[in-house]
C-alpha cells in the first residue's frame, strides 16, 4: 500500500526500484590525478510501478494525488525493514489506457518517480 501526505491508497505496489545516489559539495582532481571531494549525503531515490486502475475512483484519487502542483509530499515507499517514510518531489508521472469500455475508461502501467529532498545517510 502506499501512502501520500498521510493518506493510503489501495492501489497495489508492483515494482519498487530504489537508488542510493551521492551528493557532492564539490569533487575536482588535482595535477596528480588525485580526487578530493566532500561528500553532503546519500539521499535515497525511488520509482515505483502500481497496479492498474480497476477501482476507477481510487486510481483517480492517486492520480490527483501525484500530480498536484505541490513541492513537495511525504511518503511511505516499502524497504527492507517494512517501510520507509521520506520527503520528496514527483516526477516522470504517466500511465496508459488500458480498456475503454462506454464511457469508462480503465488505466495501466502508472509510475512515478520519488525524488529525495534531503540526504538519508550523511
Amino acid at each position: 500500500m502506499l501512502v501520500v501526505d498521510g493518506i493510503s491508497y489501495a492501489i497495489d505496489v508492483l515494482s519498487v526500484k530504489r537508488k542510493a545516489d551521492f551528493l557532492d559539495k564539490y569533487a575536482d582532481r588535482t595535477e596528480d590525478g588525485v580526487l578530493h571531494r566532500e561528500l553532503i549525503g546519500v539521499y535515497f531515490n525511488y520509482q515505483l510501478a502500481l497496479g492498474p486502475g480497476t477501482n476507477r475512483a481510487e486510481y483517480a484519487r492517486l492520480w490527483e494525488k501525484l500530480t498536484e502542483p505541490e513541492e513537495f509530499h511525504t511518503v511511505t515507499v516499502p524497504d527492507e525493514t517494512g517501510s520507509y517514510t521520506f520527503t520528496a518531489y514527483f516526477s516522470n508521472v504517466g500511465d496508459e489506457l488500458l480498456l475503454q469500455r462506454g464511457s469508462q475508461n480503465y488505466w495501466k502501467g502508472l509510475t512515478v518517480n520519488f525524488t529525495s529532498r534531503a540526504p538519508a545517510r550523511i
